[in-house]
């Protein structure tokens, strides 16, 4: 599933950014991205997933440092033409699930934006080791996502033997595919991330959901 997410998201490089142009959401995304810059204000963030670099654009002015990582190339190449800081955002091919161990006060927080619903609950506990072996324990951890909105979300395929849920995705080609696609619940998320973090807290508007911690 990892490898089928990933060839999904490079292919959907050019045109990725179009999820936020949807009008009712226009709002609520606003909402997040402030809540996102003042949670990372002067932080040194390692932003894990960050495809095409739309949320490191938007939170890069408030922080002190980002180093963005993606599996992508093609999503870099799209991050790296954007307007940033001078000299404060920087990025790097990375694998959530193989992330390099951070140097003591490399990081002080870890972003990771509209990545943990793909990630199957099964894997859940080694990602966020991952997050705390790469950020550093005692880091910030902010992650933003989607609610599941009836008539506006992805129709829910199936629902797994482990409780994942997937969708039906198109590609850029017209073929099909299958990806997980997670909605957690609030007490879903306390009880699985207050495992390996404390400080949990969640905030939800009407299309996305906020959370952050202090990872263990």
């Amino acid at each position: 599933m990892r490898e089928v997410m990933s060839k999904y998201y490079a292919q959907r490089a050019d045109t990725y950014e179009s999820i936020y142009q949807r009008p009712e959401r226009q709002k609520d995304l606003l909402e997040i991205e402030q809540r996102v810059n003042h949670a990372l204000e002067q932080h040194k963030v390692l932003e894990v997933a960050c495809g095409t670099g739309y949320w490191t654009e938007r939170f890069a002015p408030a922080a002190q440092s980002v180093v963005a990582t993606d599996i992508n190339q093609s999503m870099l190449d799209i991050a790296a033409t954007k307007k940033y800081p001078s000299d404060r955002v920087q990025f790097g091919l990375a694998d959530v699930f193989a992330l390099p161990a951070s140097t003591q006060g490399q990081y002080s927080a870890c972003f990771a934006g509209f990545f943990w619903s793909h990630v199957k609950r099964e894997e859940q506990a080694d990602v966020l080791a991952q997050f705390s072996r790469a950020a550093g324990k005692g880091s910030f951890l902010v992650m933003i996502d989607n609610n599941y909105v009836e008539g506006s979300s992805t129709v829910i395929a199936r629902t797994d033997l482990e409780g994942n849920t997937h969708q039906f995705r198109m590609q850029e080609d017209g073929a099909r595919v299958e990806v997980v696609k997670n909605f957690p619940t609030d007490s879903f998320l306390r009880k699985r991330i207050g495992l390996a973090a404390r400080d949990i807290r969640i905030f939800r508007n009407q299309y996305f959901w906020m959370l952050t911690c202090v990872l263990k």
